[in-house]
């Protein structure tokens, strides 16, 4: 007879690196991934949001170290590695969740707006992955934070639509080249309410009522509710899942205008 126990959704002693995991989605993330019991650098540029969100990681049980990190130098990504390496004595996730975003017109962007969200959104994955997918253990996951705005028009986007398409792609071309040891997944959030954008989306903004009334949901994310798909994406419960794109919306990419 067949056995139907589950694998169980959990990284309860994994070890995980956060890339950009000091504030918004991210950060989120890092913080769930401890509460569930794994092991977790959360890394950004900033040393202050570096210590902070160590302090938090540790609060919460997780062995951690403070490491910044900027994903436009190889060198600094290879130091995250060695740090990771020594405290953990190896990776089982990894999470790129840095960001970067310009506001402009597609007739309107010049070179440098471009290539500076394209360096740290589309060429920070790239990095990311070429650094620190050899240091992790034969059943790894990656996981790189994409956007709607891969799929969807969004006006005044360019770049970062460009960009988070290309993580997707990229997603699909690392996960079939890094498998069988490694599986390679990208979650692309739609509205989600975070520190840095708390007055953007507040309630009786126009924007946030147009969100509400399009999301079959009726409402923008909380943050806390990204930790699940990453946790299902990082479990040995997502072992035969690889090359995809998680969606956590609420509906919004596939509901009607």
């Amino acid at each position: 007879m067949d056995d139907y126990s589950h694998t169980p959704v959990t990284v309860a002693d994994k070890r995980a690196i956060v890339i950009g995991g000091t504030s918004g989605l991210g950060q989120a993330i890092a913080l769930g991934f401890a509460a569930d019991g794994a092991d977790v650098i959360a890394t950004s540029r900033s040393e202050d949001a570096v210590a902070e969100t160590a302090t938090l990681l540790e609060e919460r049980g997780a062995e951690t170290a403070r490491v910044t990190c900027d994903v436009t130098d190889p060198e600094s990504l290879e130091a995250v590695r060695e740090v990771a390496e020594e405290t953990f004595g190896g990776i089982d996730i990894v999470v790129a969740s840095q960001g970067a975003i310009s506001r402009e017109t597609v007739l309107g962007i010049g070179d440098d707006d471009w290539d500076f969200v394209t360096d740290v959104a589309l060429d920070g994955v790239r990095r990311v992955t070429q650094a620190l997918a050899p240091a992790m253990d034969e059943g790894g996951s990656i996981i790189n934070i994409s956007s709607l705005a891969a799929r969807l028009s969004m006006s005044n986007l360019p770049a970062y639509s460009a960009a988070k398409g290309g993580v997707e792609a990229f997603t699909r071309a690392s996960a079939k080249e890094l498998a069988p040891e490694i599986r390679v997944n990208a979650i692309a959030p739609g509205f989600f309410i975070t520190p840095q954008n708390a007055d953007t989306y507040a309630e009786g903004t126009d924007k946030r009522d147009r969100i509400d009334e399009r999301t079959p949901l009726g409402r923008v994310g909380e943050r806390e509710e990204l930790i699940g798909a990453a946790i299902y994406l990082s479990s040995d419960a997502s072992s035969f899942v690889t090359g995809e794109v998680l969606t956590v919306d609420g509906g919004f990419a596939d509901s009607a205008f």
